[in-house]
């Protein structure tokens, strides 16, 4: 017995160890578990940043130092395993994502100061479906009435709950909403390029590319940060490096329709979060329409995975496409 539950550890940290490789295949209960370690993560940089930004900090510095901490803590893993981390044939999809990436992160982090982390957190749901419009109106994608109706669905939700006209939807919401539309591009890229880098090398490079850019804006606002709030700032950059790291790992264990049905599990923690540190509450309208776009989002996701399969069956899929949804699975020819 103790034998046979040795061997099952070691079958399970093997299969942990491994699982951020390229071109992994599909494991829902390991992604469903990376995916989790991230939202809480990421739950957990959302603290952090926000604190900073009470405390006084610029946005563009806390997203500055968030970077540079990335960097940091992932140093050792550039001594182990040397250059070949820097290594990458993907050069043009790093350079977009860095740019992309930044936009993001900057709209999110001043969103961050204006509205509950969990309005923020639901209408990052939207997404998912920014990423099917983007296929549509700039690659010419066939558009059927299913995918249609999903689209006006999440629409619908989305106006529950951002309420336009109404005295609830201001610049955090606008800022809110344009991060969304740049993760929505940024989400099907990530998937693609964990078909030919893995997990670790992802993340460093991008946030090597990501730091210089948001070092140039935080300097026009420059001021050093207190003794008491350097812990805060250590910590975003800890959560952002494990956060990403662990989705990452999610992506390249199981398809991309399922990440984002995992995603759903940050909207519990940053309610929490929000809640029990910076007693923030959440109307009924913001968990409705975060639940249809949801619904909405999660539909598209999994129709385009059903899609890709079944060209998949058909021949070899262009892995080029950047809105390849589903894992690139290794051939034998």
């Amino acid at each position: 017995m103790a034998t046979h539950e040795h061997r099952s550890l070691s079958q399970f940290a093997a299969t942990i160890k491994n699982s951020g490789r390229a071109g992994q295949g599909s494991n829902p209960l390991l992604g469903f578990v990376w995916v989790t370690v991230a939202m809480l993560c990421f739950s957990g940089l959302a603290a952090f940043g926000k604190h900073a930004t009470q405390a006084g900090l610029d946005p563009l510095q806390v997203i500055f130092f968030r970077n540079m901490f990335c960097i940091l803590f992932m140093l050792p893993l550039l001594v182990v395993r040397g250059p070949s981390l820097m290594t990458t044939n993907q050069v043009g999809f790093y350079s977009v994502r860095a740019g992309l990436a930044f936009l993001s992160m900057m709209a999110w982090f001043y969103a961050l100061t204006k509205i509950p982390l969990a309005e923020l957190t639901s209408i990052g749901f939207l997404g998912p479906l920014f990423a099917t419009l983007f296929a549509v109106v700039f690659l010419g994608e066939v558009v059927r009435l299913r995918r249609i109706t999903a689209l006006a669905i999440g629409f619908v939700g989305a106006m529950i709950m951002l309420r336009p006209g109404g005295t609830t939807f201001g610049l955090g919401q606008a800022l809110a909403l344009f991060s969304a539309i740049s993760a929505g591009v940024v989400g099907p890229m990530l998937k693609q390029m964990t078909a030919k880098d893995d997990a670790d090398k992802i993340v460093f490079i991008s946030n090597v590319l990501i730091t210089p850019i948001s070092l140039i804006p935080a300097l026009f606002v420059w001021q050093w940060p207190s003794l008491a709030l350097w812990p805060y700032l250590i910590g975003m950059g800890m959560c952002a490096v494990i956060g990403h790291i662990s989705l990452m790992r999610g992506f390249a264990t199981t398809d991309a329709s399922l990440v984002f049905t995992y995603e759903f599990s940050r909207l519990p923690f940053a309610v929490m979060v929000g809640y029990f540190l910076f007693q923030e509450g959440v109307d009924l309208w913001t968990l409705i329409g975060a639940t249809v776009i949801f619904c909405s989002a999660f539909y598209i996701t999994r129709r385009e995975a059903q899609i890709h399969a079944a060209r998949d069956r058909v021949g070899v899929r262009d892995v080029s496409h950047p809105l390849s949804l589903t894992p690139v699975r290794s051939m034998t020819l």
